[in-house]
């Protein structure tokens, strides 16, 4: 039993990393012993898992269903064995937390150092992710999602202010050589900076005004993808490139120089807060269970008070 675990463990590592040279330097492990506990792995199942070649390796149909199935039961095995082995006072193991880029970007920095301070025992690992996640598969604890994005039969817990806006804004510069939209179609005939969702779609910009709701798809000179990379976005429209519309948390520091400015205020669409989500159906492991005692002992969060 012991042995198939490990060889368990040595298909999941190898199918993580996309590689045997890169499973072998992040589990620790010799590439060769993962590759022969693959082989023990196939033989004992009669069932080829991967597809080898001289570049490069990906996973059969078999291999794609066994890995969905062994990464939540293998996060339960963890999360239990941690429960064990920590103490009831003292939280200890690692959160693993899968958050859109904004919650990267705006929220998780006022929240992770105090709670980090207060859990020393514990590490959090966060991946930053747009798209739909299934968070039990992907292997994560929990995930961060405004609530048009949430999965069904989770639980939610309000993290980060509860109110939150997209805004329209460009450098000074850009608009006096272009002039002022006033309205969101005017945007039409300016210079816009774009995201990509890792879906390929283009985020489509929202104004909403009254009764009157409106969707542009502008057209610029820089388009990027994904996430994070959205500072680039930022950096253009501050050289003056053209408009960007994005989170006002996130273009706040910049709106406060001077070096962007804000425009149709008026057709702005604010909506609800993220939130932290987790499934109920499993064990809370310790540092998840600390993480969300610690967001809901928070009212500065949880009333949207910043």
């Amino acid at each position: 039993m012991a042995m198939e675990l490990d060889d368990l463990s040595a298909f999941m590592a190898v199918a993580r990393a996309g590689g045997f040279r890169e499973a072998a330097r992040t589990s620790g492990l010799s590439a060769s012993g993962l590759s022969e506990a693959l082989k023990r792995l196939e033989t004992r199942l009669a069932v080829r898992l991967l597809h080898r070649s001289t570049r490069s390796i990906s996973l059969t149909e078999a291999g794609e269903r066994l890995y969905a199935r062994l990464t939540p039961a293998l996060a339960e095995v963890s999360a239990a064995l941690e429960a064990v082995q920590a103490r009831s006072d003292q939280p200890a193991g690692t959160l693993r937390i899968n958050v859109p880029a904004n919650v990267a970007k705006t929220v998780l920095p006022g929240i992770l150092p105090p709670f980090l301070r207060a859990h020393p025992q514990i590490r959090v690992e966060v991946t930053v992710e747009d798209s739909f996640v299934d968070i039990l598969a992907s292997g994560a604890d929990a995930g961060i999602r405004y609530e048009e994005r949430l999965e069904q039969d989770m639980i939610a817990v309000p993290i980060g202010p509860r109110q939150q806006t997209i805004i329209t804004a460009a450098a000074p510069a850009y608009l006096a050589e272009h002039g002022t939209p006033t309205h969101p179609r005017d945007l039409l005939q300016h210079a816009c900076m774009r995201g990509r969702f890792s879906s390929g779609a283009l985020a489509i910009w929202e104004f909403e005004k009254g009764e009157e709701v409106l969707r542009l798809d502008p057209t610029g000179p820089l388009v990027i993808q994904p996430g994070l990379a959205c500072d680039l976005l930022v950096d253009a429209a501050v050289a003056g490139l053209g408009v960007i519309h994005l989170f006002e948390d996130w273009l706040a520091p910049h709106l406060h120089s001077g070096a962007l400015v804000r425009f149709l205020e008026d057709w702005d669409q604010p909506f609800s807060g993220p939130m932290l989500y987790y499934s109920g159906r499993r064990h809370l492991p310790p540092p998840l269970r600390a993480f969300i005692d610690f967001i809901r002992a928070r009212p500065d969060f949880a009333t949207g008070q910043r």
